[in-house]
């Protein structure tokens, strides 16, 4: 089988943030298919290359044209930030090439997911047991988003809240944060970073009782701390666990 796709995660877009294999293929693919605002970050490093890209929403048309192209014989990759298995588009990419019965290789390139481009920033809040959770509700039943955020904050998961806030879902967040209060403090530690690891990024800290008043939008990433979170020098750290005093 020589008809091949790459679905390749980019992390937050600049070069420093990929992976070499991620850079490798990018630059060695035929043609580079994504989402329009994964292409245009793209085209500022790799110029030369031919793109392909589809609207918001488009993802399963983004999948049969990368599939497409790979019939005819080019070397495609898909590309999304973050990682891609992580919200990205490997799972998609994986079904539809599944359900069109395409005889083509699907090889999934992991990147940062936005999570841990967050975390760095922020300190060091994801050193124990974590849950990642989209508030988005496209895709998932709103009740069940709010019964996994009620069992990560009841099992003490350090909590990542990725696409926390829209025009649309503009109360979301608040109802995620008054569920995870029922059981941790008011004043748990939240990290807060807009465009992690993108040239305009800001991170900030606040408590889980004030989150509601914070300026969060689709470009932020929210990390809720757990019971043993605490703030020191300005970083948000979570504790492994280990003995640290003893000699």
């Amino acid at each position: 089988m020589d008809k091949i796709i790459y679905v390749v995660g980019f992390g937050p877009g600049d070069k420093q943030f990929m992976t070499m294999q991620a850079v490798e293929i990018i630059e060695q693919a035929d043609l580079i298919v994504g989402y329009t605002t994964y292409t245009d970050i793209l085209k500022a490093q790799f110029p030369d290359k031919k793109y392909l890209s589809t609207p918001m929403r488009k993802e399963t048309d983004r999948c049969r044209l990368a599939v497409e192209k790979a019939l005819e014989g080019n070397t495609v990759a898909m590309v999304s930030s973050g990682d891609s298995g992580i919200y990205g588009m490997a799972g998609i990419m994986l079904e539809i090439a599944d359900e069109m019965q395409a005889n083509v290789e699907i090889v999934t390139v992991p990147g940062i997911t936005a999570a841990s481009t967050a975390a760095s920033v922020l300190g060091a809040p994801l050193m124990h047991d974590l849950s990642l959770i989209s508030l988005s509700d496209l895709m998932t039943p709103l009740e069940l988003i709010f019964r996994r955020v009620e069992a990560a904050a009841s099992a003490d998961f350090v909590i990542s809240l990725y696409n926390p806030k829209s025009r649309k879902r503009v109360d979301y967040l608040e109802k995620a944060a008054d569920i995870i209060m029922k059981y941790r403090d008011k004043g748990t530690p939240v990290g807060i970073v807009r465009n992690a690891g993108r040239p305009d990024q800001k991170a900030w800290l606040t408590t889980l009782s004030e989150l509601k008043n914070e300026p969060v939008d689709m470009f932020c990433v929210v990390i809720v701390g757990n019971s043993q979170t605490y703030i020191k020098n300005n970083r948000m750290i979570t504790p492994r666990g280990y003995k640290i005093n003893e000699q």
